[in-house]
């Protein structure tokens, strides 16, 4: 795939996820073969009044792979006036991606995320905008959802007006704001606005494994897929992907040994950009992803939740071998 002048290898995306998707969770997923990789979300008002920790979740001074930074916001001029300003401040970054998928009603309250989706319109303004800032050359794309609920789901108008506004590519969760993650994805929803833009189009959703990509792609007709929380505690799960789309042999599920060295590392690289103290509460969680399918896995989690500081971490790993 081509995104403009960015040449995009084989795999799937790593999505956004607020709170998870920091510096040191990007890097792991990007060296076990996530196509690219986005920072958390970013507030285009807040960038706009000098915010520095807005600021700082886009920073990334030594990206693995291809990086995009996400922002989201409810007006064109102030989306616009965010990416002149983040360039301004020397944050790089190979693509620039809007969120009109979030659910949260802090973000939706302010007429940003999916609450876009009500004004198909103002989603091309919005794309439109961001083009005219970025220029000919980094791509655009945006993560959105099929709808904002049952009676709207504009999914398909919207899809026509980002490509009409300049956007390279979209990534479609499939379910609408109304159902947040909780039932199945719509498979046939996804499949409907990918048939009615040229753009590219990933399906994003309640991807766990190679097979279940495959089925996604199959099911709609997508260019790709984006997985989120399926990888985390996972990143073994994008080269098993890529193999998969690239029909070659699937690498072996990791071993005990791996996962808790990822575990550690991952931990570890976050208490060095951040500090300890910055670091450990988002930490449990995503220690937490590591137990899944471990003997005692209950109080395996229970640990995690009272992670405190880095040599805890080496305690949980013990924990782990013990009850194996």
């Amino acid at each position: 795939m081509q995104l403009r002048n960015l040449q995009i290898p084989t795999g799937a995306v790593f999505a956004p996820m607020a709170g998870l998707t920091d510096a040191a969770c990007r890097h792991l997923m990007a060296d076990h073969g996530a196509a690219w990789t986005v920072s958390e979300m970013a507030s285009a008002k807040a960038l706009n009044f000098g915010d520095r920790k807005s600021l700082e979740l886009l920073k990334d001074e030594h990206p693995h792979g291809l990086y995009a930074i996400q922002l989201f916001g409810a007006e064109p001029e102030s989306m616009a006036k965010a990416i002149l300003f983040v360039r301004e401040k020397g944050i790089r970054f190979d693509i620039l991606d809007i969120n009109m998928g979030c659910p949260a009603p802090k973000i939706t309250s302010s007429g940003a995320g999916s609450k876009l989706l009500l004004d198909p319109p103002l989603c091309g303004q919005m794309a439109a905008a961001a083009r005219k800032a970025l220029g000919d050359d980094t791509p655009l794309t945006v993560k959105m959802r099929i709808g904002w609920d049952a009676d709207n789901l504009t999914g398909v108008e919207v899809a026509k007006q980002l490509e009409a506004g300049g956007a390279d590519l979209i990534a479609v969760h499939g379910r609408t704001r109304e159902q947040m993650y909780i039932p199945p994805i719509d498979t046939a929803a996804i499949a409907a606005i990918k048939q009615a833009v040229s753009i590219p189009v990933l399906a994003n959703g309640d991807v766990t494994s190679a097979d279940g990509a495959l089925t996604l792609l199959k099911e709609t007709g997508c260019d790709g897929v984006m997985i989120g929380r399926g990888a985390l505690g996972d990143p073994w799960l994008f080269a098993q992907v890529r193999a998969a789309l690239l029909g070659e042999e699937r690498p072996p599920e990791p071993t005990l040994n791996q996962r808790m060295a990822a575990l550690r590392a991952q931990i570890y690289e976050m208490c060095e950009e951040k500090g300890e103290w910055a670091a450990m509460p988002q930490a449990r969680s995503q220690a937490m992803h590591y137990m899944k399918g471990l003997r005692g896995a209950a109080a395996l989690r229970r640990y995690c939740s009272m992670l405190e500081h880095f040599t805890d971490v080496d305690r949980l790993i013990d924990a782990v071998y013990k009850l194996q």
